[in-house]
């Protein structure tokens, strides 16, 4: 596995948002987290990107807790892209994919040599190696996530995290930035988790999906072993049709909330 984690309940604000999950997540493979909006997804990858460290249970990687793993070296195994990340109004995407090599220098240290070509590879295999010098801020909403995502691949990690990446793109850059993800996941082996809200595209793009729901695991499995009318109607409460395009993927289509 590449991140195990075992009964995990966290509290936010007096409310238990997990209860006792336990999940162990596939190593090399694209794997989704999805479910009903609210229901923890976001705070469970957060949880195993130790950006929330207020939890009980345990959460392993390679079978070592992350709570005992010093931040740097963390970050040289994993990267984890939350949701709303911000970044100085003229920073360049350069300047920006460089941020990425921070786990591996010290306070005082300067820029190498293989932080620059390490720089270069992560935006050419982001394909945003030609934005190199534009700012942040003159990219289209599909640019900067792939500027984001190169400044992760910089950290070189063997884990990527990513918190629903494709939210407020347009259908073509949706696809932009999955096929880049699956791309990594197949010619790098990096494991790559996901949260994402479309349903469609959890099926089409992973190899595992887990689904949350009342404070728990819902199931855990092969998108097509997942993916039926009884999970919808079950976990989203609609009913809905599931067929095959021509080339062979399951789509789901949306008829009915069911009351």
């Amino acid at each position: 596995m590449a991140i195990d984690v075992k009964n995990l309940t966290i509290q936010l604000n007096d409310k238990i948002i997990l209860d006792g999950v336990t999940v162990t997540i596939p190593k090399g493979r694209v794997t989704s987290i999805i479910g009903p909006n609210g229901v923890g997804k976001s705070t469970l990858l957060k949880a195993m990107g130790k950006i929330n460290s207020t939890y009980q249970g345990d959460i392993l990687l390679d079978n070592v807790d992350i709570r005992s793993i010093k931040r740097k070296a963390f970050a040289q195994r994993l990267a984890i892209l939350p949701q709303g990340m911000q970044a100085p109004a003229d920073v360049t995407v350069r300047q920006l994919v460089d941020y990425g090599r921070f786990p591996y220098r010290s306070w005082f240290s300067s820029h190498k040599k293989e932080d620059e070509e390490i720089v270069d590879w992560a935006m050419e295999e982001t394909q945003v190696i030609d934005l190199a010098h534009r700012q942040l801020v003159s990219l289209s909403g599909g640019e900067r996530q792939r500027a984001w995502i190169a400044m992760a691949l910089a950290q070189k990690p063997e884990i990527l995290l990513l918190d629903e990446p494709t939210t407020y793109l347009d259908v073509a850059h949706q696809l932009e930035v999955m096929e880049i993800v699956t791309r990594l996941n197949k010619d790098l082996g990096l494991t790559v988790i996901m949260v994402l809200h479309d349903l469609n595209q959890a099926v089409k793009y992973s190899d595992y999906l887990v689904v949350v729901k009342d404070k728990g695991i819902y199931t855990a499995g092969a998108p097509d072993k997942v993916m039926n009318e009884t999970f919808l109607k079950d976990v989203f409460g609609v009913r809905a049709e599931v067929f095959s395009n021509e080339r062979g993927e399951q789509i789901l289509t949306p008829v009915e909330v069911l009351r």
